[in-house]
């Protein structure tokens, strides 16, 4: 929660931002902070997946797709809790994690089946965005989340420097995490792939 908090506030979210070329925690909050500038969600999940994988904590960042990509996503962390045997959300665009009604912590797998069968969900109530609006469950979880989480996108491997290659033309592995009988389109940098509908493939315990 310390590194989702600090994240946060160390750089700016900007939705529309011009990703960096070099994709690394240090050479992007160096930028934010010599040109005064914000990045956007997908930068701000490497950033603390990053600073996670620095301290030994097992991290991946994760794109949440809607059925029909139009024009927004959302890129968000799963970081492994080793308390709890499983990947927990934490969102640092808007410094979000969701609980239970017991204000247990839950993975994006759970929030989306919970959002599918009506079950409760906490959002923290720190949850805000850029520390100028307060976020609510019912504009972060009922409508925003809800499109976003169709399908979703997580690199085989997680390491620093994930996706700088891509600018030279390299491509990673990515699997996807799909409904049955859905295929993702293909789209810039995803087209090595594997898809999947099975869950516990998609979520395994880190080793």
């Amino acid at each position: 929660k310390n590194l989702l908090d600090w994240v946060h506030n160390v750089v700016r979210h900007d939705g529309s931002s011009m990703s960096p070329s070099s994709k690394n925690a240090i050479d992007m909050v160096e930028l934010c902070k010599e040109e005064g500038r914000g990045i956007n969600c997908r930068m701000m999940a490497q950033v603390l997946n990053e600073c996670y994988l620095a301290i030994g904590i097992k991290s991946r960042f994760v794109t949440c797709m809607p059925k029909v990509y139009v024009d927004d996503c959302h890129v968000i962390n799963a970081v492994y809790s080793e308390t709890l045997g499983k990947w927990l959300w934490v969102d640092p665009t808007f410094n979000a994690y969701v609980m239970d009604e017991h204000g247990v912590m839950l993975g994006i797998g759970e929030v989306r089946d919970r959002l599918r069968d009506g079950r409760p969900l906490v959002l923290c109530p720190e949850a805000n965005w850029n520390n100028e609006y307060t976020q609510t469950k019912e504009q972060s979880l009922d409508s925003y989340r809800t499109k976003n989480l169709y399908y979703m996108i997580c690199p085989l491997t997680s390491s620093v420097d994930a996706e700088t290659k891509l600018e030279s033309g390299e491509r990673s592995v990515y699997i996807f995490l799909v409904p049955p009988g859905y295929a993702a389109e293909d789209s810039p940098g995803f087209v090595n792939k594997t898809e999947t509908n099975d869950d516990n493939y998609f979520w395994p315990p880190p080793v």
